[in-house]
C-alpha cells in the first residue's frame, strides 16, 4: 500500500477530506520521527512500539568482491515491534 492510498482509506474511514487525511498522516509520521530522533519511543497499546536501537561498529564483506573487508560504521537505525492486537488480526485474516 503507498502513502496515497494510505491516506484515502483514512479519509474514507474517518469522513475528513483527503486534503485533511494527508495532513493528518503527515503530522503523525512526523511527530514519530521527532520522538525517535530524540531518543523517545513511541507506544501504541495493542498495535505496536516504535523504538530506535544502537548497531554497533562492524566488520562486513564487500558483495563486489568477497575477499575484500569493509568497514560498517555504528549507526541508530528504527524498529518496530508489533503489538498483541496486531499480530493476532494478522494472524487471523
Amino acid at each position: 500500500m503507498t502513502k496515497q492510498e494510505f491516506v484515502e482509506k483514512v479519509a474514507a474511514k474517518s469522513g475528513l477530506s483527503k486534503r485533511e487525511s494527508q495532513t493528518a498522516v503527515d503530522a503523525m509520521l512526523d511527530s514519530i520521527t521527532d520522538a525517535l530522533k530524540s531518543g523517545n519511543d513511541v507506544t501504541f497499546t495493542g498495535f505496536g512500539k516504535f523504538t530506535t536501537q544502537r548497531r554497533a561498529a562492524r566488520m562486513g564483506v564487500n558483495p563486489r568482491n568477497p575477499s575484500q573487508k569493509v568497514s560498517i560504521p555504528a549507526a541508530t537505525v528504527p524498529k518496530f515491534s508489533a503489538g498483541s492486537t496486531l499480530k493476532q488480526a494478522v494472524r487471523g485474516g
